[in-house]
This record gives structure tokens, C-alpha cells and sequence, in this order.
């Protein structure tokens, strides 16, 4: 049965929601998992709740908790990535908000997303090195962000067999089947794009087009407020997007320019708290110690999130189509060819198999290809440990753009960079 390496374990919530989906799928009770993770005490702490739980839910599966990242890869057969490497979000974050340009999150795009890149791509590319020479089969499923720039480096320069994974798909097509009222089993959708930036290219009822509800959604002020800014790119760009209101007003330059703005379409009450995601992080870790203390058995249930499902597919043959972010190879066609897109796949026993989707409608290209050209400036940066092309990558960023001149932009980022010491002294 498989080895399956869990390489920063030590991400609760993710390896939580992996650990409950594989004890879920009896053709995986017979597997290995090897958490791994460079911190001891979160590392503990997950082994501990695994353990428990494969007791619980009465399988066979090995756990085996390691800080040893080669003894984790080594003969795995899927590898999944859920890293942070120095994230500060009073870098990546207040920096730049001192300088005028709010993020809502700053992890995929903007100066934090490319910072973050910097940081974290380096380190994915050691992993996939390590796999060339003790798991060359494996397959890479990476959850790390900034997800489009970590696959897109990944291709170009490793031979691994790499997919990017997120949940954005899952996650609105649930929100727009609430929208129109529909029961979620009831809705599909046929989505493609970039990450944090596919389009329901489709979306039905039934089999049926079910746009024209959503256009009825979109119409009632309630349901607007709910998901202000990507219904306001709904209505004047025709598709809906796939990444959270929060989230995509980052990826354009419409939404965070003023004050009013954000007002306008609710983003002043979810600015970014600085202590929000430590705290949040703190809660899911609490969370944790208790379940895995208490007395009462644990009773896991799938997710729908896509790891477990290839895996199964691909030892089962069972089919499932996902959305992966893949290189883009005839793809879509009015997308920069050999960089990152996020298309259906088809998972089976022979492997993953992205299909083609033809040219997106000409709008929805125009609104992805300026995020395309920092993702392939930060993706070059990385493999060639340039500043100088580092410094491009935000300068060329829609919303930081749209917020500051051109001298700025570079005090903000010569800042950042002093703020990072020596994490960044393999640039030049």
C-alpha cells in the first residue's frame, strides 16, 4: 500500500482534514503516513491526534512522525506540501499597508505574495530535489501558496510530477448553489482560469443553465452583500470568479483604491487584523489538544477537499475530475503558454490528465493575464535569485499599481526587503 509524505504536518487544520479523509477510504487502510515536520511540539501534537484517530476508526494505517524530511520522502509514492517558510504578516502585510496598499491577504499576489514566493518557492524546490533522488514516481500534490509561482517553478525546474490544490472550486460552487437556492448536489460548474481566478465558464442546475438565476441573485440586495465584489465583476465582466469577495479585490484594481470603495463594497470591516491569523492558528492547535485528550472516540468524515481523492483514484482506477493548476501545454489558448493555469483534470490509475479547454471568453483572459505576468516575473526571480527582477514582479502587481507611482513602489519594496535580513541572501 502507499506512502503517502505529509511535509509540514504541523499545518492542523490541513492535516486534520487529510488524516479523516484517508481513514475514510478502505482501499487506503493499509497505508503509510509520514508526517513531517521541523516543529517538535506541532509535529507531537498531530502525531498524537493520528494516532488516535486511526485507533478510533479501526484501520491499519501506519503513522509515522518525523522532523527527518529525506526518511519522510523516502519511497513515498505521493507527497503532499502544506509549508510556511518566515511568514510575518507585519512584513508582508504592514509594510506595505504603511505605504497605501491594503492586501486583504497578501499570500498569492501583491508585494506579500511575492515575498512570500522568495521565501517559500526555494525551499519547495529542495523538496522536489530530494524526491528526483529518493521518490522520483511520486507524486507532488502541493497545497503551499503562492500556489501559481510555486507550480510554475516547480516545471520549469524540476522533473517532478507536480498538481497545484485548492479548494476555491468546491468552496463557491457551494456558495452559488446557496445562492439560488439549490441543493448542492443538484449544481455543477466548468471552471477554468488561473488560481483565485477561474471562471464559472459554466454553471447549471440540473443540467440546466442556471446563470439566469444567478443574475436574479445578483439583483437582490441581500444576496449581493453576501459576495459584493465578485457579484459587481459578475455583472460587468459575465462570469463569476472563483476566489472569496475578501480575496479578489486584491487581484484587480477596482476595489481597495479609497476609502469609500471599501466602504462600498463592505471591505472596511474585514480589513486585515494583524493578530488575526496567529490567533486563529492558536484556536485550530487548542482544538486539536482537546480532541486528541478526549476520552470519546473520533467520528471522521470526508472533506471535499481533492488529496484523498487522487490518491484514491489513482490506486483504485475509480475516476474523479478535480481542478488542478497544471502548466499551461494548449490548455487555454489565450493564456501565456508554460505558465500556470487551473483546469478540470481526470484522475485515474494511469495518472492526471488536465483537459483542454479552449480560449476563455476574451475579458476573462484580460482580467488574468496582468496577475500572469507577476507570477512569471516572481516564478524567474526565484530560479535565477534576481532582486532586481523580484522588484519587477511588484512593480507590475494591478493593485499596487493602481495605488502608487513607480518610485514608491520601489521604497516599499527596497523596505521590505531590509526587513527580511538574511532570508534573502541568496539573491543578488
Amino acid at each position: 500500500m502507499p506512502k503517502i509524505a505529509l511535509i509540514g504536518a504541523g499545518s492542523v487544520v490541513f492535516s486534520r482534514r487529510l488524516l479523516q479523509d484517508v481513514v475514510c477510504v478502505p482501499a487506503l487502510s493499509d497505508a503509510t503516513i509520514s508526517l513531517m515536520d521541523v516543529d517538535r511540539e506541532r509535529l507531537d501534537l498531530i502525531g498524537a491526534f493520528a494516532k488516535k484517530l486511526v485507533r478510533d476508526a479501526g484501520t491499519r494505517i501506519r503513522i509515522e512522525p518525523t522532523t527527518d524530511r529525506r526518511r519522510a520522502l523516502d519511497d513515498a509514492k505521493y507527497v503532499l506540501t502544506t509549508i510556511r517558510v518566515g511568514d510575518r504578516v507585519e512584513v508582508d502585510y504592514a509594510i506595505p499597508a504603511k505605504y497605501g496598499v491594503d492586501q486583504a491577504v497578501g499570500d498569492t499576489i501583491g508585494p506579500g505574495g511575492v515575498f512570500k514566493a522568495l521565501r517559500t518557492v526555494p525551499v519547495l524546490l529542495d523538496i522536489c530535489r530530494d524526491m528526483e533522488e529518493l521518490c522520483p514516481d511520486a507524486w507532488l500534490l502541493n497545497y503551499t501558496n503562492p500556489m501559481a509561482i510555486a507550480c510554475w517553478a516547480i516545471n520549469d525546474a524540476t522533473s517532478i510530477k507536480t498538481v497545484g490544490l485548492c479548494h476555491s472550486v468546491q468552496r463557491t460552487t457551494e456558495q452559488l448553489a446557496e445562492y439560488i437556492g439549490a441543493p448542492r448536489a443538484e449544481v455543477s460548474g466548468w471552471v477554468a482560469g488561473i488560481n483565485h481566478m477561474a471562471w464559472f465558464l459554466r454553471f447549471e442546475r440540473n443540467g440546466r443553465d442556471a446563470y439566469p438565476a444567478l443574475r436574479e441573485a445578483l439583483d437582490d440586495a441581500d444576496t449581493f452583500n453576501k459576495d459584493p465584489v465578485r457579484f459587481e465583476v459578475m455583472r460587468h465582466f459575465g462570469y463569476f470568479v472563483t476566489e472569496s469577495t475578501r480575496h479578489m479585490s486584491e487581484y484587480v484594481p477596482y476595489f481597495r483604491k479609497s476609502d469609500a470603495l471599501m466602504r462600498r463594497f463592505g471591505l472596511d470591516k474585514i480589513k486585515q487584523d494583524l493578530n488575526r491569523r496567529a490567533s486563529r492558528d492558536v484556536d485550530h492547535f487548542e482544538k486539536l489538544r482537546e480532541d486528541t485528550a478526549a476520552k470519546a472516540a473520533m467520528k471522521p468524515s470526508r472533506s471535499d477537499e481533492y488529496a484523498c481523492r487522487i490518491i484514491e483514484s489513482m490506486e483504485t482506477g475509480l475516476p474523479t475530475v478535480i481542478n488542478g493548476n497544471v502548466r499551461n501545454d494548449a490548455l487555454i489558448d489565450n493564456l501565456p503558454q508554460g505558465s500556470c493555469v487551473e483546469v478540470p483534470c481526470l484522475i485515474d490509475n494511469l495518472g492526471l490528465h488536465p483537459m483542454k479547454v479552449g480560449a476563455l471568453p476574451p475579458q476573462l483572459a484580460a482580467l488574468d493575464r496582468p496577475n500572469i505576468a507577476l507570477q512569471e516575473l516572481a516564478t524567474r526571480a526565484v530560479l535565477d535569485r534576481s532582486r532586481a527582477t523580484a522588484n519587477h514582479a511588484v512593480l507590475v502587481d494591478p493593485l499596487t499599481a493602481a495605488l502608487l507611482p513607480l518610485d514608491r513602489i520601489s521604497d516599499m519594496f527596497d523596505e521590505m526587503w531590509a526587513a527580511h535580513g538574511d532570508q534573502l541572501a541568496a539573491y543578488s
